[in-house]
């Protein structure tokens, strides 16, 4: 049975819109990851978005639980049922029906649709739900209803806001199978699995703790596709289920090894893990030093590690993600589609952790073997430091061993690397307190942007605020702050695009617009007050300074990924872009670099676009409609129900919110200035068009025009060439000069050996070892040679007692130096050239007493 088909159909046939799985990284600063299934709903249950039209929703959510405060991690590969990635089966009702429905429809599907033995099912409720156990009563029989309190049922979404009393549903997995003391009704232990919670959304908790009953009283449930998946097939763990088993026979056909009780935890972790990275980085997650990027390393550290244990010294893991894609691509096409993209970037990351897990792995075993209690902070810090164990890696492969980490030290070591804290604000919005601009917005409402169809516009200044986001009655000369206007054509930075500049103005010139961002859907304006007073309520002109040129660079960017899709592959995805009036900048995922002849490609398409004048349409369309025209959408944006398309004749099709020319050739031209590598498997285009790109062409011309004065006037690139063959005859001229200056060398035989040892002023020394080496059969030379205040010492021996290395050895340190080498080649420098002549002697010296 496919569970989660089988679900979403039976909802849909009760009246509920299926929703697909929101992004991994959701639009909420108080989450690092999506990690339950009402996420995308949140806004809906707490009034921020007006309740849809259809009042009932069912999905099939993709969940992360392994940063921040819900992580799951260290317990994957050590329990039956947690995982870093997991599926949350789940239905939800805004305001329409309620717990009489809610508890039937989730008795029907266990019952019916899953067939699940009624003699095997328990409910608990909250102890104070009498209406719930009227209800459950209808369906299963008393005995089998027990109540809880808060810690276990009763859910709210924070101190304050929507709450109210939870119902779960477990399934007894039977005595005989379990018999530790937590294996009971509510206890720990496995026997009892709850597959289902639905949370009764009644309640709206104030901030004196008072719970006030909500008008419209709403339904939130979630069900883990993996357990009930693992019950269906008699499975007492989630890895041995048509989930995990395939990945973990592959993983078990690549290590060559049997499963046993003592490394079963390793295959259940990399199967587990594979997923979640697979799945994070087909959504635009990068492996990165920092944020959901370092959670993505740690969990493939982690699998890599595990692997190692079982004996996998070389890159795996992209290895399983051809089956992973036969067990969840067709549902989730981002698997397939993406499935080499993925492939690259899993094995680049395995790669630079193998290059050291073997030295972290040996230091490791060395610390613990000196460890009592507690393991060193210090060594700790420099297994993450210099062999990119993180910390949880390391207090994971201590754990079989019972022991902890100095984690004083080592928070002191890291406290002690980290850099200064960034700026405090970096337009985002996201370190100012949220209180005040939710305040403005409750206050003053959503200010209209009307920038799609104007870049000029009276308006009115609704509020002010100063640089400390302080809400002010005026600004006065000279004075720099934020204003609202009620109407604004400015455009705030967002979708890589810069934020609009400008002025407003009354008869004179008043404060020029120096940027514009969004904070919580209130588009300000960063001023700075040049004559006059800004006050509030005044009326003013607000004009648009460096629209066009932005709109040009932004239209040419989308054209910009469609050649790179084109020239390097579908699976190229958009991971970062700037659209400034003067330049753009767009990061792109992709294993290395571009050829020169890629780079020309790419930039001959996109001017191919621009000159045949394709005309661009805006409109804004359904979600799924946009989608089955081909919009690209960004991977972790959120979306709404309806969506802004930009289309230029087919060419491109984007979701984007941003500003654009009304035809390609307005963009003028377009050249690639530079390509490079921002991170691993991410790389970087910067170009120009419009205006910048005149500029551009300018300066090449100007430089060419200067070239072309120094070579006399003739072809750029003959007279280039030319001056090249002289330079490289110079070279050969001087070369011969130096060799020619050079005093005969002294030399000797000493028994049948010739024996050279002097001092060289001009030439190449070692290339005058190498000849004569060529030239005797059985020889001992070293040659020192002063290099302005040091010294350089060459040494070369053939067929002869006397060695090299052992030669230099002893004469370096003479001139006060070092080095060393092979039997039949050394060399050394030294630092003190006074002492030259002495070093000669001795050199002879000790060559005599060897042969």
């Amino acid at each position: 049975m496919d569970v989660r088909k089988e679900y979403l159909e039976f909802f849909k046939s009760k009246g509920h819109e299926v929703i697909s799985s929101m992004p991994l990284v959701p639009d909420d600063p108080t989450l690092l990851f999506t990690n339950a299934g009402m996420v995308q709903f949140k806004d809906i249950f707490t009034g921020a978005v007006p309740t849809p039209e259809n009042k009932t929703a069912t999905s099939c959510q993709l969940c992360v639980r392994a940063g921040g405060k819900h992580n799951d991690l260290e317990n994957v590969g050590y329990t039956a049922r947690h995982h870093t990635l997991f599926e949350m089966l789940g239905n939800f009702s805004f305001g329409d029906y309620f717990k009489k429905d809610a508890i039937a429809y989730a008795w029907e599907f266990i019952t019916k649709n899953l067939e699940l033995p009624i003699d095997k099912l328990w409910v608990t409720i909250h102890d104070s739900d009498d209406e719930a156990f009227e209800l459950w009563k209808n369906h299963i029989s008393e005995d089998r209803i027990k109540r809880f309190g808060d810690k276990d049922n009763f859910w709210s979404m924070g101190d304050t806001g929507a709450c109210g009393p939870c119902s779960e549903i477990f399934y007894d997995q039977g005595e005989e199978n379990f018999n530790s003391d937590e294996d009971y009704l509510g206890g720990e232990g496995d026997r009892f699995l709850e597959i289902w919670n639905l949370v009764f959304m009644q309640y709206e908790r104030d901030n004196e703790g008072n719970l006030n009953p909500l008008p419209k009283p709403s339904i939130d449930t979630g069900m883990g596709l993996e357990r009930v998946v693992a019950i269906k097939e008699g499975k007492f763990n989630n890895f041995d289920s048509s989930l995990f088993m395939p990945l973990i026979t592959k993983t078990q056909e690549l290590a060559n090894k049997k499963i046993t009780n003592s490394n079963i935890g390793s295959f259940r972790v990399i199967a587990d893990h594979l997923r979640a990275v697979s799945f994070m980085i087909s959504q635009g997650i990068l492996f990165d030093k920092e944020g959901r990027g370092y959670v993505l390393r740690r969990i493939l550290r982690r699998a890599v590690r595990h692997g190692y244990l079982l004996g996998l010294k070389e890159p795996f893991l992209a290895k399983l993600v051809d089956t992973l894609d036969d067990l969840m691509g067709s549902h989730y096409t981002a698997i397939k589609e993406q499935k080499e993209y993925i492939k690259e970037q899993i094995t680049l990351e395995e790669a630079r952790f193998f290059k050291t897990i073997d030295s972290g792995m040996s230091l490791f075993e060395e610390e613990l073997k000196k460890t009592k209690e507690k393991f060193s902070g210090e060594i700790a810090f420099k297994l993450y430091d210099t062999f990119g164990f993180p910390l949880d890696l390391t207090q994971d492969m201590l754990r079989d061993k019972n022991l902890d980490i100095d984690i004083a030290k080592f928070e002191e070591l890291m406290n002690e690397q980290r850099t200064k804290a960034k700026a405090a604000w970096k337009g985002s919005g996201d370190t100012l307190a949220e209180g005040d601009f939710k305040s403005l917005l409750e206050k003053y409402g959503k200010n209209e942007f009307v920038g799609y169809e104007k870049t000029a516009q009276t308006c009115k200044i609704v509020s002010i605020l100063d640089e400390n986001f302080k809400e002010v009655e005026q600004l006065k000369k000279g004075d720099e702050g934020w204003v609202m206007l009620d109407k604004t054509p400015f455009y705030a930075q967002s979708g890589g695009q810069c934020g609009d500049i400008g002025i407003i103005e009354e008869e004179s010139h008043i404060a020029e617009v120096l940027d514009t961002k969004k904070f919580f859907d209130l588009n300000l304006s960063q001023v700075k007050v040049t004559n006059s007073i800004l006050k509030i309520n005044e009326t003013l002109h607000a004009v648009v300074v460096n629209r066009y040129e932005v709109a040009k660079h932004h239209s040419a960017t989308h054209l910009l990924q469609t050649a790179l899709k084109m020239v390097l592959g579908e699976n190229v995805a958009q991971a970062g872009s700037l659209n400034e009036s003067s330049r753009l900048r767009f990061d792109f995922t992709y294993a290395k670099a571009m050829t020169n002849e890629q780079i020309k490609e790419v930039q001959d398409l996109v001017n191919s676009m621009i000159a045949r004048g394709i005309a661009s349409t805006t409109e804004e369309l359904p979600i799924e409609e946009a989608k089955k025209k081909g919009a690209i959408a960004m991977f972790g944006e959120k979306y709404g129900d309806k969506v802004r398309v930009v289309d230029f004749g087919g060419v491109s099709v984007e979701f984007c919110g941003g500003t654009h020319v009304r035809n390609t050739s307005d963009i003028g031209s377009f050249y690639i200035t530079k390509e490079s590598g921002v991170s691993a498997g991410v790389r970087r285009i910067e170009a120009v068009c419009g205006l910048a790109a005149i500029n551009y062409t300018n300066e090449i011309i100007n430089s060419y025009n200067h070239l072309q004065v120094e070579v006399k006037n003739q072809d750029v690139l003959a007279g280039v060439k030319k001056l090249k063959d002289q330079i490289k005859d110079l070279k050969k001229e001087l070369e011969v000069a130096q060799n020619q200056s050079q005093a005969p060398i002294k030399e000797e035989m000493i028994n049948d050996t010739k024996v050279v040892v002097d001092v060289v002023k001009n030439g190449d020394i070692k290339k005058i070892v190498d000849d004569l080496k060529n030239a005797n059969e059985k020889l001992a030379v070293l040659l020192l040679q002063p290099k302005g205040e040091k010294v350089m010492i060459v040494a070369g021996c053939k067929n002869t007692t006397v060695k090299a290395g052992d030669w230099i050895k002893n004469i370096a340190p003479i001139v006060g130096g070092g080095g060393g080498g092979r039997p039949d080649f050394a060399q050394a420098g030294g630092k003190d050239v006074s002492k030259i002549d002495e070093a000669k002697v001795k050199a002879l010296e000790f060559v005599k007493a060897q042969l």
